[in-house]
């Protein structure tokens, strides 16, 4: 089977099945294992002298593991079945949806409840949002983490298979857990956070291009070239302005990071502010709608 031929079933199956609670009661999760032994390079080598060198010998061997297990799991006999699985284990698209209309629901419920939903997807402070800025991280959080959990996933296995993928993936976990411009992690994570950029560069904007197509949008590029640049991240802002723009929403603007407000700008600030649960659902919907053309144009592929 080719790689698109089996990134089709394993989109189907993450579609349909998401993160099975009775399979990841029972065993870890690959990412879960990922992020611990991301953790132990932390606590075993983030100290003393050299620290930038360390964390990039520290990205190499992940990144050296994650491709060799791939490759061998690529060679077992029957690996175009194990390919499948763990490629569908390793896309987010059904896990990423549900998380997002949970925080729709939980507005529903109350201000409390969703603000408690929006926690478990984003890092900012929580405690005093309101409705507005419960929604707008929630749609933002679906933005950025449709580029990286589903869009970059599907094109690196495409271009490099279940070895591609794995780097990928665990490039992503580490710049997640160390990419951070903090005392402890700027020379550390250095290496994780620069090759998590560029193993981005070309997803992101991709994702930004599948979002405007789907709501025929083509229009709303210059906008979106402009108001991605006002991102921290030189990635995650493509496909956040690409859902402000699309919707006719404003993102971003300020908020709370361990309670000192940060002036942030906002993306399409001439968008509607006042967002609803509403709001949530529509990106949810842009979500699934950006899945169903991503897997067309791979089935496409396949055929081909």
């Amino acid at each position: 089977m080719t790689h698109a031929a089996i990134l089709v079933a394993a989109m189907v199956l993450d579609a349909i099945f998401g993160e099975p609670d009775w399979l990841w009661k029972r065993f870890a999760h690959p990412a879960v294992l990922m992020g611990r032994a991301v953790g132990w390079a932390d606590e075993a080598l983030n100290h003393g002298r050299n620290r930038r060198a360390k964390g990039v010998l520290t990205t190499a061997a992940l990144g050296g593991m994650a491709i060799a297990i791939g490759a061998a799991i690529e060679a077992l006999p029957g690996g175009a079945v194990l390919e499948t699985l763990a490629a569908a284990v390793l896309l987010a698209q059904r896990s990423l949806t549900d998380h997002v209309r949970a925080v729709a629901q939980g507005l529903r419920q109350s201000l409390p409840a969703g603000r408690h939903a929006v926690a478990m997807i984003v890092s900012r402070d929580t405690a005093d949002m309101d409705e507005a800025a419960v929604s707008r991280s929630a749609i933002e959080s679906a933005a950025e983490n449709l580029s990286d959990g589903v869009v970059a996933p599907v094109f690196w296995f495409l271009l490099a298979g279940l070895p591609g993928l794995l780097l990928y993936k665990i490039v992503n976990t580490a710049d997640s857990m160390i990419g951070y411009r903090t005392p402890r992690h700027e020379a550390f994570g250095w290496a994780a956070a620069r090759l998590d950029d560029a193993l981005n560069l070309i997803p992101a904007r991709l994702t930004a291009l599948l979002i405007a197509a789907v709501h025929l949008r083509f229009d709303i590029w210059p906008e979106v070239r402009r108001d991605a640049r006002l991102h921290k991240s030189p990635n995650a802002g493509w496909p956040e302005a690409a859902m402000a723009a699309s919707l006719g929403i404003a993102l971003a603007g300020p908020r709370s990071y361990g309670g000192e407000m940060r002036d942030f700008p906002f993306v399409n600030p001439d968008g509607r502010r006042d967002l609803t649960a509403a709001d949530i659902e529509s990106a949810a919907a842009a979500l699934w709608r950006t899945w169903a053309l991503l897997l067309c144009l791979v089935a496409i592929l396949a055929i081909a």
